[in-house]
């Protein structure tokens, strides 16, 4: 069986977009419809009294992967909420700074705005000069910080552009000034070999939907021991009550730690997501995921190099800058006009996203992706002309 025969995609459509929301395996989702269906079978059981063993059993599995302790990590949604979990747990001050790259996700860049507003602190993007020079990030970063800055917040994984950024040099540079750090790791599980403990970040939030192939509404925090206990959860529940619920009855659903208690459970909520990551490692292991990585990257280096190659567009990085998805760049002034021809026209499904005045097409290349899905992007974007008629609105 192919790796594309695993998954639920449709027949009919290209798709190369994997980096958006991911897509789960038919077998992985099996195994999240059975913890469904065990849960109705007595759910008061299920959620009240067996939650946390299940919930620590599934994170020991995740953090095994990741290179550290299921005690330092919590269960969320996605990403983005980690983001703003530790966005308003922060002790911000009127004055105070929030550093970050202009490579950042826009949705997280909202939230880190709205509450540097609400405290009347900053949040002060770095320029990160296309072409990217990795060995220039952690310099610059570290030349803005002033005695204000209090945390650095940056992308392990850009999603714009798709690079690559050297987070634990940019960590251990932090560290020595003081500074908090807060990884973005939205594109990392899963996509790149990921050492948590090695990483270094005071915090860092990850999905497993995304790379590590599990479902929807899979994603995690890690919190270094030292740091957990500033943090809020989003939702006021039990872990706050100063007991561990037992005049309820359900005595386990809370956890053991105090970061357990308060941030993994938030009222009723649909677990079998989380439960059921274990099963999407277990698949990526079956399947020698790290070999399937390397054959993706080539693959997507090979649509990179038709394109750049032809049309004399330089990349705007070096390949070991990028991993499974590249931000391929295309000399067009309306990106959704162009992401619309490439889904009506020609059925691929892939994201058109612009920076710093450039417009890319961000490929992503996962298992169930074939030479052929990318040779019909190359041949799509080829047939629509771009290069002849990028400056006629009306082509």
């Amino acid at each position: 069986m192919s790796l594309r025969e695993h998954f639920l995609l449709d027949p009919e459509l290209t798709f190369l977009n994997h980096g958006s929301f991911g897509a789960c395996p038919r077998e992985v989702l099996e195994a999240q419809w059975r913890w469904q269906l065990e849960m109705e079978r007595n759910p008061v059981d299920f959620l009240g009294r067996r939650s946390a063993e299940l919930l620590f059993r599934a994170r020991s599995v995740l953090a095994a992967e990741l290179t550290t302790r299921p005690d330092d990590l919590v269960f969320l949604p996605n990403a983005t909420t980690g983001v703003n979990m530790v966005a308003q747990s922060l002790a911000l001050s009127p004055g105070d700074e929030v550093l970050a790259t202009d490579l950042e996700y826009g949705a997280c860049e909202a939230a880190w705005e709205r509450i540097c507003a609400r405290h009347g602190a900053h949040y002060r993007r770095v320029t990160i000069p296309l072409p990217f020079n990795r060995e220039q990030v952690v310099e610059r970063m570290m030349a803005a910080v002033t005695p204000r800055t209090r945390l650095i917040f940056a992308s392990h994984i850009t999603s714009t552009t798709a690079l690559i950024l050297p987070v634990a040099d940019l960590c251990a540079a932090a560290r020595k000034r003081g500074i908090l750090t807060l990884i973005d790791g939205a594109h990392a599980p899963g996509q790149i070999p990921l050492s948590l403990e090695a990483t270094g970040a005071d915090f860092y939030v990850g999905n497993c939907h995304k790379w590590l192939c599990a479902p929807k509404g899979a994603g995690f925090l890690h919190a270094a021991p030292a740091r957990q206990g500033c943090l809020d959860a989003s939702v006021i529940s039990w872990g706050y009550a100063g007991h561990t619920g037992g005049h309820t009855g359900f005595e386990a659903y809370l956890g053991r730690t105090p970061f357990e208690q308060r941030l993994q459970w938030q009222g009723t909520r649909e677990l079998s997501a989380w439960l059921a990551v274990p099963e999407a490692i277990a698949f990526l292991q079956r399947h020698r995921w790290a070999d399937v990585r390397t054959r993706c990257h080539q693959l997507a280096l090979q649509a990179l190099t038709a394109i750049t190659d032809r049309h004399a567009l330089p990349p705007i990085a070096q390949d070991d800058d990028w991993a499974q998805m590249v931000a391929i760049p295309v000399p067009v002034a309306d990106p959704e006009r162009l992401r619309a021809k490439l889904f009506h026209q020609y059925r691929i499904e892939v994201p058109v996203t612009s920076h710093a005045g450039q417009v890319f097409v961000r490929l992503s290349v996962q298992g169930y992706n074939t030479e052929e899905d990318v040779s019909t992007l190359v041949a799509a974007l080829c047939s629509l002309d771009l290069w002849s008629h990028h400056d006629n609105p009306s082509a």
